[in-house]
């Protein structure tokens, strides 16, 4: 074996989200957090709904500080009447609750007739050193590693789980505004950035939108704008409100995507997801979108905002998900802390 050979070296590949889930991971978030100011209350709840759509189709493990925050979640959700035979809970602390982007990102490969993972740790800087602290946060993959003995590679550059779409077939869709934002790689470039991507994710085929929406404070999750729903078909959120502030930005990630192909130059199917309007919270604009939806295991959970196009949004998904469950899950607490359920959530593939 080549010494500190890479993952895509050792032909490992990052699956996408429809395939076959082991579990999904998440964190839970702390009442002295910084997510959710002066509304923590209210977000629990949402957490136990989600909670209970996962458990009926995989397992589900949760992060926690402490014992006295899993009796406390554990409480919670028998009060809740969510079945706990699927639930478990693991002492990896972090200080913030979004595990999509602090937490670890798992690759797969065939050998010799077997099914083999890893765990890719990239570094995390709470998307540019934001909200320090975030040391703990950082450490999560590596724990979640060694529970599971998996190989874990270290690229040595920082990256979240939410600012990268996979088809799993070799293409990765990212933005321009997060991945070469300064706050993140400033020593890289745009190439040295799809070379580490290549070499960690085992894609061969990257795509550039542009700007993410407003009131997203990653500077560009691509997981609010544009997903992949089967290995060249992407739904993509646009703003029907000339008006908007997300409506020339949405147009032209739309026009980008429209010339864009996969890996095997196949022209990429597009599917348009309306946008919930503006969401607002004590005046402030918040990243409401319908394109954070998460792919478990024969089910998708979407959030929805109270809004007319809530009905529209599931229409669409379920016609492009006709082999899972496509289910709407109050956003609207949940969103406070600039994400919803893609956010808060991690897929475990199946091993």
């Amino acid at each position: 074996m080549k010494k500190n050979a890479t993952p895509a070296e050792l032909g490992y590949r990052m699956p996408a989200e429809w395939e076959p889930h082991a579990s999904t991971w998440l964190t839970w978030p702390r009442p002295e957090g910084i997510s959710f100011p002066d509304k923590y209350e209210t977000v629990p709840p949402v957490y136990a709904e989600f909670i209970r759509q996962l458990v009926e189709v995989e397992e589900v493990n949760i992060n926690v500080w402490d014992a006295k925050m899993a009796d406390w979640v554990r409480g919670l959700l028998m009060e809740q009447q969510v079945p706990l035979q699927g639930v478990r809970f693991h002492f990896f602390p972090a200080y913030e609750p979004w595990c999509r982007d602090h937490g670890p990102t798992f690759l797969v490969r065939n050998r010799e007739g077997n099914r083999e993972r890893a765990v890719i740790d990239w570094g995390y800087n709470a998307w540019g050193g934001k909200y320090p602290p975030f040391d703990l946060d950082d450490a999560v993959p590596q724990h979640v590693a060694k529970l599971r003995s998996l190989p874990l590679f270290s690229p040595g550059i920082i990256m979240e789980g939410g600012s990268i779409e996979v088809n799993g077939a070799g293409t990765l869709i990212t933005t321009e505004a997060c991945l070469l934002n300064p706050n993140r790689n400033p020593h890289l470039t745009r190439s040295q950035i799809e070379t580490q991507l290549k070499e960690s994710l085992g894609v061969k085929h990257i795509l550039w939108l542009g700007d993410g929406i407003v009131g997203d404070d990653t500077d560009g999750h691509i997981d609010d704008l544009t997903r992949f729903v089967d290995s060249r078909t992407v739904v993509t959120v646009v703003e029907d409100d000339p008006c908007d502030e997300n409506y020339d930005l949405l147009q032209d990630n739309l026009a980008r995507l429209k010339t864009m192909s996969d890996q095997d130059r196949r022209p990429l199917s597009i599917v348009e997801l309306p946008m919930p309007g503006v969401v607002e919270c004590e005046g402030q604009r918040l990243p409401a979108s319908y394109a954070n939806f998460y792919i478990a295991n024969e089910r998708v959970m979407m959030p929805t905002y109270r809004h007319s196009n809530d009905a529209l949004a599931l229409e669409i998904l379920r016609s492009v998900f006709p082999r899972h469950r496509v289910v709407g899950l109050d956003s609207t607490k949940l969103i406070w802390g600039l994400g919803s359920f893609h956010c808060i959530s991690q897929q475990e593939p199946m091993g």
